[in-house]
């Protein structure tokens, strides 16, 4: 079986190229004594001379012009297959998946990446927009590079970074004419009527232990599924509701008032969570760094470092 390199092929058709030992070793980067070893090498291996060499000039022989049709080909097909496996490389480091709440990934995620897509206009991503928990199963399962939430659950294998901190408060409507308290304690929220989530879900089961401490435990006179829905039952009048303060890191609060629960301050710690062990794109490291800066820079009253 006859070994070619690569090295060697290329050394053929640059010097059937340039019609030089000389100027072939140059754009080789070789010496031209090197290049003749390339050479020889080569025809020992076809058992065919390639050249006929004079002191004048370099011409190919029958059998060398038929192997240049073949060689050219061969190093055009090769070229072509490594620029595709770059291309594809290329994409693959500049592409992660992510998973968020909705109201997070129409409140933070979406004017994020179209921020952050002025200076990497390459990168791409794959977006699950769901609850914390399915983020986190997804996480674990390895079918998403990272997720961004709040988790109240720690799960072996998986590794949380705290991006930053944000808190909970109460909305309400109004006309406009009463003005938003900063602070509100939980037990001024006894007689109001809350519109709130599934208990089952970690988000509430918090909030309801904090209105227990602080002797609050009417049922919720109205239970939804999404904190969107929440907001949009607030600006109908029918109650009031108990959201992160992440809902207005927009600062498009639709004439809400909002308030932050104290006595206790209940934080939320804003995460990125990745699987233990698993290394992200280079591309979703960088988005990691700039949101961090992102939400730093816009949120305001909304949260704290």
């Amino acid at each position: 079986m006859i070994n070619f390199t690569a090295k060697q092929l290329r050394a053929f058709q640059l010097v059937a190229q340039h019609r030089s030992f000389s100027r072939a070793a140059g754009a080789l980067f070789i010496t031209p004594a090197g290049l003749s070893i390339l050479i020889r090498q080569l025809e020992a291996q076809l058992g065919a001379r390639l050249f006929d060499r004079t002191t004048r000039q370099v011409a190919l022989t029958t059998s060398g012009t038929k192997l240049l049709d073949v060689v050219q080909r061969t190093l055009h097909e090769v070229e072509d297959a490594v620029s595709e496996v770059g291309r594809a490389e290329a994409v693959r480091h500049a592409s992660f998946s992510i998973g968020a709440p909705p109201l997070l990934a129409q409140k933070m995620l979406a004017p994020a990446i179209k921020e952050f897509r002025s200076t990497r206009p390459e990168f791409r991503f794959q977006l699950f927009d769901g609850d914390s928990t399915a983020t986190m199963q997804k996480v674990e399962a390895g079918e998403l590079d990272m997720g961004l939430g709040v988790f109240f659950k720690h799960v072996p294998g998986v590794r949380r970074m705290p991006l930053f901190r944000f808190f909970l408060t109460v909305i309400q409507s109004g006309d406009g004419s009463e003005p938003s308290l900063a602070t509100i304690r939980w037990s001024a929220l006894k007689g109001t009527k809350l519109i709130a989530l599934p208990a089952s879900l970690p988000l509430q089961n918090f909030i309801n232990k904090n209105l227990a401490r602080s002797g609050v435990e009417q049922p919720p006179s109205l239970i939804v599924n999404y904190l969107t829905t929440q907001i949009g039952m607030v600006e109908a009048g029918e109650g009031a509701a108990i959201i992160p303060s992440y809902w207005n890191i927009d600062r498009s609060n639709r004439g809400l008032r909002m308030s932050r629960l104290v006595n206790p301050v209940a934080h939320l710690d804003f995460c990125q969570i990745r699987r233990s062990g698993r290394r992200l794109p280079e591309v979703a490291e960088e988005f990691t760094a700039f949101l961090r800066h992102y939400i730093s820079a816009r949120a305001g009253n909304a949260g704290a470092l």
